[in-house]
């Protein structure tokens, strides 16, 4: 289970950082030839040219990976839960055509250390400032994916958004856990999915649930690799050894964090939403984008794979899209 996508489908400093030395992704973690060739797209790991990793240590003495490729103004990834850079690999390669893109693997996840320390998103917020200040950036994009939104909400929470010149958040519920004094519509506007976070990890690692106690929908959308792209970039995720284990102890501080009131009074940045019909966060994501003083919302349909994995599914439409939206 070393990613969100996998765990599904097998179980239903400002610090001064010790640096790395600037290693090709083949020496990390050996070539890699991709199952599915794809026109315009790199055939091995070995043909991305440009492709580092790379790595720095944090303020409490953790060693966090990773990715960068290409030149010109930074694009910052932050991935979902148990995911990587190389869940991103497609990203990388389509956007470091025309900009510096990283993507920084969280503690426990990808290419990074693994260790107890640090369970909380305050914590991996914490590690993405310290990242900023590693590489140097006074202004850069955001772009978070699932938990990796959660982050840089974390992020905007504790340093503001000086350092950020717009953010993109793909599919994150506001909230996970849905509170009993809720009614209907603020469910639906926080994108609740759960009514027990202990049930929702229970569920997330095999344990039988129901629709009413735990949304799966992200659990079927998960077995649908469907593109050759998914099926590439998971192919890829594979080579990075998983540690269920340590990937699950941040979960539970995930899903019981409740950011309305950062979307509501903090996002003084442009922002994009983009989530789809075959996600059940759609009006959640609609609520994003309809609350920051400059949102906007890209839904992709069903047939452009319009779900929690669209990143994956359906890279070119989403390359597109962030692209259009960096130029206005």
């Amino acid at each position: 289970m070393k990613h969100l996508l996998a765990a599904l489908l097998v179980s239903l400093p400002l610090a001064t950082p010790t640096l790395a030395l600037a290693e090709p992704a083949v020496a990390v973690i050996g070539d890699y030839t991709f199952p599915q060739p794809i026109e315009g797209m790199p055939r091995k790991l070995s043909d991305f040219d440009g492709l580092e990793i790379n790595s720095f240590t944090t303020n409490d003495g953790v060693r966090l990976g990773y990715w960068e490729a290409g030149t010109g103004d930074p694009i910052v990834f932050v991935p979902a839960w148990g995911a990587s850079g190389a869940e991103m690999i497609n990203q990388l390669w389509l956007l470091s055509r025309t900009h510096h893109v990283y993507v920084l693997d969280p503690r426990n996840q990808g290419t990074s250390e693994r260790t107890e320390k640090g369970q909380r998103i305050a914590r991996q917020s914490m590690d993405l400032s310290e990242f900023l200040d590693h590489i140097g950036t006074r202004k850069t994009v955001l772009v978070g994916w699932s938990m990796g939104v959660s982050v840089i909400w974390g992020y905007v929470d504790l340093f503001g958004t000086e350092r950020i010149s717009k953010a993109v958040f793909v599919d994150e519920p506001v909230s996970i856990y849905t509170h009993a004094d809720w009614s209907e519509e603020d469910r639906r506007n926080a994108g609740g999915m759960t009514t027990s976070v202990e049930r929702m990890i229970a569920a997330f690692a095999g344990a039988p649930t129901n629709q009413q106690v735990v949304d799966m929908k992200v659990v079927q959308r998960a077995r649908m690799l469907d593109t050759p792209y998914a099926q590439n970039a998971m192919g890829l995720a594979g080579q990075i050894k998983p540690d269920p284990a340590h990937a699950m102890l941040v979960l539970f501080d995930h899903a019981a964090n409740d950011w309305s009131d950062v979307i509501r009074t903090k996002l003084d940045i442009p922002v994009a939403v983009f989530s789809g019909e075959e996600s059940n966060n759609l009006p959640s994501q609609d609520w994003i984008a309809r609350t920051v003083p400059d949102g906007q919302l890209f839904s992709y349909s069903s047939a452009d794979q319009g779900d929690h994995f669209l990143m994956q599914k359906n890279p070119i439409k989403f390359a597109a899209d962030l692209r259009q939206f960096l130029a206005e």
